[in-house]
């Protein structure tokens, strides 16, 4: 059975109200199933953040904020708990947040492929603007060799793109965050995701003045969750 997706892209928005918007349609999905409409479209919610620090409830995913509160305010970042998975994370302006409030039950998928088939639709991405990217076994997420982030003119790997999620009742919440021109000094405030030592980085930096604009990276990514979601 093919499946349908509703793509609403929410613009620019701070990181609560947006939220609560999943919140609502995980409810619709919900009521949905329980409905036993099986036709109801699922959901993929783009938005852009306003800057913020997002902090999940890992015991010490806290001590991985290591701005000061003064030097928060002077950034202009918010910090908000979140109840998704994962560490600590930061989104603004120029990074594409995907939102999928799927139906896992229906795609016939488990947590952990869920998380695989998010990584493959970035990557995917990726390949289409010419950026071969990749899985990294030991660390969630979709990271690419960066030569600005390597020492003595070696590539380092740096994550272009971050996941966290979260399962209720099999609906899914959360998702990821995609770098595309995002300001990479704001990623100082933390500890990314909590891996010491590793880089962050944007498709900016990667293709400098040929990277592609925010419509065109979110018009491929749709594309490609729509792939993913109707194949299944």
């Amino acid at each position: 059975m093919k499946h349908s997706l509703r793509v609403i892209d929410l613009g620019r928005l701070a990181y609560v109200p947006a939220y609560d918007v999943q919140v609502e349609h995980r409810e619709a999905m919900i009521a949905a199933r329980r409905r036993g409409a099986a036709d109801e479209p699922m959901r993929l919610l783009l938005v852009e953040h306003d800057p913020v620090i997002t902090v999940s409830r890992r015991p010490g995913a806290e001590r991985h904020l290591i701005a000061s509160p003064s030097e928060l305010t002077r950034l202009g970042i918010e910090v908000c708990e979140t109840d998704r998975g994962g560490d600590i994370t930061y989104h603004g302006p120029g990074q594409i947040v995907a939102y999928p409030i799927l139906d896992l039950q229906r795609l016939h998928l488990g947590v952990a492929a869920y998380m695989r088939l998010l990584e493959e639709i970035i990557i995917r991405a990726l390949a289409r603007f010419g950026i071969e990217a990749a899985r990294d076994p030991a660390a969630t997420g979709v990271w690419v060799d960066d030569p600005a982030a390597g020492i003595g003119g070696r590539p380092a790997a740096a994550k272009i793109a971050a996941l966290g999620i979260r399962v209720s009742r099999w609906i899914t919440t959360h998702g990821l965050a995609l770098n595309v021109a995002t300001n990479l000094d704001h990623f100082g405030a933390i500890v990314p995701c909590g891996l010491v030592g590793r880089p962050v980085t944007s498709m900016k930096r990667l293709l400098g003045d040929a990277a592609p604009s925010m419509n065109e990276v979110k018009a491929v990514l749709v594309e490609e969750f729509r792939a993913a979601v109707s194949g299944r």
